[in-house]
Parts: C-alpha cells; sequence; structure tokens
C-alpha cells in the first residue's frame, strides 16, 4: 500500500479508449484495468498492476491474456456484486491508500454508466481522494464548498463548464473567466455556467456552498 499522496491510480475502464489515454500513463503511476480496460491494457502491450471486474464483457481467451500479463487479478461474479467494475476499481484503489485517481475512458455509449462514473467523483471525494474523470474530449472534476479550485489553460481542453451536483451551489464567483460571475448561484436545471472560456493563462473558481462539477471540454 503507498502512502505518498504525490503517486496516483489510473483506472482504465470499458468506455472509450485509443491511444490517447495510453500518452497519460506516467512513471510511477498504479495502472488498474477495470474488465475491457484490462483487456485494452494488455492488447496494448501495457502491464495492469491490478486487473478486476466481472469479465463478463471480454471472451475466455481475452481473459487468459489479461490474467497472464496483469500482476494481480480479481474476478467478481457477475450478478453476487452491488457495484459496477469501475467503482470496485476505485473502492480498491483507495483502499491501497491512492489519493488521487484518474479514471480514464469511464464515459461510453451507455449513458447510465457514464453518470454513475461521474457520481464516483463525489465518493471518491468522501474518502479524502481527488479524482477526475476523463475521455478524449472531457475531463471533469468536483468541487465542494466552501472552496476554490485553480485551473490553468489548456489548449487540449479550452472550454470550462460548471454544473451543480447539489440542487444549489451558491457563492460562486470567476476570477481570469471570459464570462465572470460574482457570488452567484446555480440550481439543478439550470445551464448558466455552461461554455465559459478562460482569459488568461490561468483562472479560479470559488464556490460557497454545494458541490459543482467542473468540466473542461473540446468539440
Amino acid at each position: 500500500m503507498t502512502t505518498e499522496s504525490s503517486k496516483r491510480a489510473l483506472i482504465y475502464t470499458g468506455g472509450h479508449l485509443g491511444d490517447w489515454s495510453l500518452q497519460l500513463i506516467r512513471d510511477g503511476d498504479y495502472l488498474i484495468g477495470a474488465d475491457r480496460g484490462a483487456l485494452f491494457l494488455a492488447e496494448h502491450g501495457i502491464k495492469p498492476h491490478l486487473a478486476l471486474g466481472d469479465f463478463d464483457s471480454i471472451g475466455e481467451e481475452q481473459l487468459r491474456l489479461v490474467r497472464s500479463v496483469a500482476d494481480e487479478c480479481l474476478s467478481f461474479d457477475p450478478i453476487d456484486k452491488d457495484w459496477t467494475d469501475t467503482e470496485l476499481a476505485l473502492r480498491e484503489a483507495v483502499g491501497r491508500g491512492y489519493k488521487r485517481v484518474l479514471i480514464v475512458g469511464g464515459l461510453g455509449t451507455r449513458f447510465d454508466h457514464s453518470l454513475a462514473n461521474v457520481h464516483l467523483l463525489a465518493l471518491a471525494e468522501s474518502e479524502g481522494c481527488e479524482a477526475l474523470l476523463c475521455d478524449e474530449n472531457n475531463e471533469i472534476g468536483i468541487l465542494t464548498g466552501p472552496g476554490s479550485r485553480r485551473l490553468q489553460a489548456s489548449d487540449r481542453f479550452p472550454v470550462v463548464s460548471l454544473l451543480p451536483l447539489t440542487p444549489v451551489a451558491g457563492g460562486i464567483t470567476l476570477e481570469g473567466f471570459v464570462y465572470p460571475l460574482n457570488e452567484a448561484t446555480l440550481r439543478i436545471g439550470m445551464s448558466l455556467g455552461v461554455s465559459n472560456l478562460l482569459a488568461g493563462p490561468s483562472g479560479t473558481v470559488h464556490l460557497g456552498e454545494g458541490r459543482l462539477l467542473v468540466i473542461r471540454c473540446r468539440d
């Protein structure tokens, strides 16, 4: 178990993955493959430290490949389990001491799974873990008030959107944005926070109360 908060775990899921996702790996990262995410890593010559899931979306030969390359493999019954494979992976990462987690490819064709993965950001935060969810076009984080989040300008994700994850998110002040807000309130169903841009090299989101999804994206 690691106790170094500077280290992070990458969870590769069964969502949309591609060569872009392999470029996210840094030296020292702990790699977890959840179900088809483990197969993706194995087929690209990447050795996951941990492969887990019910593996109901891959064949026996593919599962043998995963087991042959992974340092550790945990199999779960596809019926007798309460959590998705991605949540199982997140709980394993948190339980092994990782305070920074990147969920890679957790947005796909199944909207129910995509939304459940967004909600996992709140679970991670409740466990003292900073988690991000990303695919090729989006990076999603969570901010809980009172708190602030400083964002650096990014060519990859130039657009910044803020959406409430609680019924009300209040005291929202934006510094360094093209469209500023001052002590604003966002409620579920409001689109006021969608499609903003940083005005310079960095900007800061201040939140007084509630929870915000901080979504960085591109078209």
